[in-house]
């Protein structure tokens, strides 16, 4: 592949770190907990509100202990362990204000439910010197890696166009707590595509956006959306998606492009579509200097379940080894996209301009 090297790399730790995990929900099941027994990284105990729950995860998994309290947990936890917490967002200051000082801790996303939330979470973290993280890990799917290594080789020249769309159907009774929330797609699904675009092209200087309600989907406060990034530069990002295509497979989307001045990358994030048994990931690539090639069609190994979540683990880990290590998911970064989800719903709330008379 001319000079450029394909690579699905990220950094981890030299030594792994003992996990407890507090949730037990979907997606502790599908990905966290297979994350772990996937890489060899060794699962201390696990406490869920509900413990037959975890009673049942703790078997599957083989986890040596199961904590009927938060309390119960915290008192049996080496001092180096991470505590990897999957709750709603309404209870992560609870639970985050009970962990002792100086705590390893990886918190399922969103930070909190509004930019007040991720604030006081982002105080609490400093106050209590956390190292601390926010499990954004879809920047981190094997093929999204793979795009960044490319375009940091500078296979596509500048980059200065990235789109994510994703026109799917979504079981959103999978997370019935989801359902009566005054925020939702952009808080709970798009956060993701935010995260993702700040990672590759920065902050932006505007959002401008729109979330809506479907109407075969009006118990939940939005399922669609369509944000766009201001950069004052010829750079052009935005997201728009569709939670409610249900008219099967064959016109469902679910990619991430990026085009820059001499090539582009599409990846196809197999997941979403079908979920949750999902389709298989595609990565493609274009570079400008080898146009008799066409698009090229080139395999990645590993997927976001569970792949992703290894790597959002690993890089708190490396972390907590080296506070001067890169922590993409460190709670500063999450809670820069927790600005950039406000920002989206100020501008939904505030409307688009009026057409003249």
């Amino acid at each position: 592949m001319s000079s450029y090297t394909l690579s699905t790399s990220f950094n981890r730790p030299i030594r792994s770190f003992p996990i407890v995990v507090i949730g037990a929900g979907g997606i502790v099941e599908e990905a966290h907990l297979p994350a772990y027994r996937k890489t060899g990284w060794h699962v201390l105990g696990i406490h869920d509100r509900q413990v037959d729950k975890a009673d049942r995860l703790a078997e599957r998994f083989e986890i040596p202990n199961v904590y009927d309290s938060l309390d119960a947990l915290i008192a049996n936890t080496p001092a180096d362990a991470v505590y990897d917490i999957a709750v709603p967002a309404s209870q992560l200051l609870a639970i985050l204000r009970q962990l002792p000082d100086g705590a390893n801790v990886l918190m399922q996303k969103p930070m909190g439910e509004n930019l007040g939330a991720a604030r006081e979470i982002l105080q609490l973290c400093e106050a209590k010197r956390f190292t601390a993280s926010v499990n954004f890990q879809m920047k981190l799917i094997p093929s999204v890696i793979a795009a960044k290594r490319l375009i940091e080789q500078g296979a596509i020249g500048k980059l200065h166009d990235m789109e994510i769309r994703m026109n799917i159907h979504h079981p959103w009774e999978l997370w019935d707590f989801l359902f009566g929330l005054p925020r939702m797609e952009m808080l709970y699904h798009s956060i993701h595509y935010m995260d993702m675009i700040r990672y590759f092209l920065g902050m932006p200087i505007r959002v401008y956006a729109k979330t809506y309600q479907h109407p075969m989907q009006m118990q939940l406060a939005s399922t669609r959306s369509v944000i766009m990034f201001d950069y004052e530069q010829p750079i052009r990002a935005f997201v728009n998606t569709n939670h409610g295509h249900a008219f099967g497979i064959a016109h469902q989307d679910s990619f991430v492009k990026w085009e820059g001045t001499q090539g582009a990358i599409k990846a196809t994030l197999g997941k979403n579509i079908n979920f949750p048994q999902g389709e298989a990931d595609r990565f493609e690539y274009f570079l400008s200097d080898q146009p008799q090639q066409g698009w090229i069609t080139a395999p990645i190994r590993g997927a976001w379940y569970p792949d992703a979540f290894i790597a959002a683990m690993a890089d708190l880990q490396c972390a907590i080894e080296n506070p001067a290590s890169p922590h993409v998911t460190s709670v500063k970064h999450a809670y820069d996209t927790m600005r950039l989800v406000e920002a989206a719903y100020l501008s939904s709330d505030t409307g688009g301009t009026a057409i003249p008379e």
